[in-house]
């Protein structure tokens, strides 16, 4: 079934033409998921970017924690169109988990998976600011197969499937790695968002050759890894629309991630937190080593 989805997604390798995962209708294309993103964010994001009322804007479960108007309307925007671009398969979004926790349950089942977050980064989104993104991947029993990280208000769009390599705005990516000995950049999670043996943990990346700093929006930090400006990034939440886009997008363009325990992380969870998603291998290893020295 993923070989089956894989080939019908078509775009960066070339391939068009290819019958849809259930066997009857077009392929779905890259493009065709790429246009419905922008869409969305044209429709219901950026019209309201810097002018929002205070009435569209709910804490959910903190003043760390935001939704607004946009982030709503946007994940029903996307949850249509994706809908209808692969008949059969299932939408998790960040919104409608948040209304029905059982929504989440899909990310265990056998249909195909879009996983949505609308808003990535809705603190800056309500600052006005231009550093948020709409993440959205596709998976399928736990396994990622494309992902899209499009950040509106930098006008980039980037683009990931499994075993094919990444672009943005259409150019190859590639993370690179660190020069030796250098001091390694990693943002790491608000601490608003830890538990005490967390803190612990991510304590342990203060040290020499480390230079962490607060997170911003998880997807375009995700960006920044693969783009090779950010050397990694430490978190310890594994809401998967937060994560799922960015670590394919990591993977694709030479990167790597393990959680706590050295085990891959797993987007329907159950991970050991913190983990790490960085430019290469040897960048990981030294950030779960610091990680472990906190724990």
């Amino acid at each position: 079934m993923i070989d089956e989805l894989l080939a019908g997604i078509a775009g960066i390798a070339g391939i068009a033409g290819n019958p849809s995962a259930n066997g009857s209708g077009p392929a779905v294309q890259l493009t065709d998921v790429e246009e419905a993103v922008r869409a969305a964010a044209a429709a219901e994001i950026m019209p309201r970017h810097r002018q929002l009322a205070a009435h569209e804007i709910v804490e959910k479960n903190g003043p760390h924690d935001l939704v607004t108007v946009a982030d709503r309307l946007a994940e029903e925007h996307l949850t249509a169109s994706l809908s209808r671009l692969l008949p059969g398969s299932v939408v998790v979004g960040e919104e409608a988990v948040h209304a029905d926790p059982a929504v989440y349950e899909a990310l265990r089942g056998d249909a195909p998976v879009w996983i949505v977050d609308p808003v990535d980064g809705t603190r800056q989104f309500v600052r006005g600011e231009p550093g948020f993104c709409t993440l959205v991947a596709l998976a399928h029993r736990g396994e990622l197969l494309a992902s899209w990280t499009y950040a509106p208000a930098l006008d980039e769009m980037a683009v990931a499937v499994r075993g094919r390599g990444a672009t943005l705005n259409g150019r190859p990516m590639r993370s690179g790695a660190p020069a030796p000995g250098a001091v390694l950049e990693v943002a790491t999670s608000h601490p608003d968002y830890t538990t005490d043996a967390q803190k612990r943990a991510l304590l342990g990346l203060r040290i020499d050759g480390i230079d962490a700093r607060p997170c911003g929006s998880a997807g375009l930090e995700y960006l920044a890894v693969a783009r090779g400006e950010l050397d990694a990034v430490a978190f310890t939440w594994e809401y998967a629309w937060d994560h799922a886009a960015g670590l394919l997008l990591v993977a694709e363009t030479g990167g790597a991630q393990a959680t706590l325990s050295g085990a891959p992380f797993r987007i329907a969870g159950g991970n050991d937190l913190p983990f790490t998603a960085g430019r290469d291998g040897a960048t990981v290893e030294r950030v779960l080593s610091a990680l472990r020295e906190g724990a």
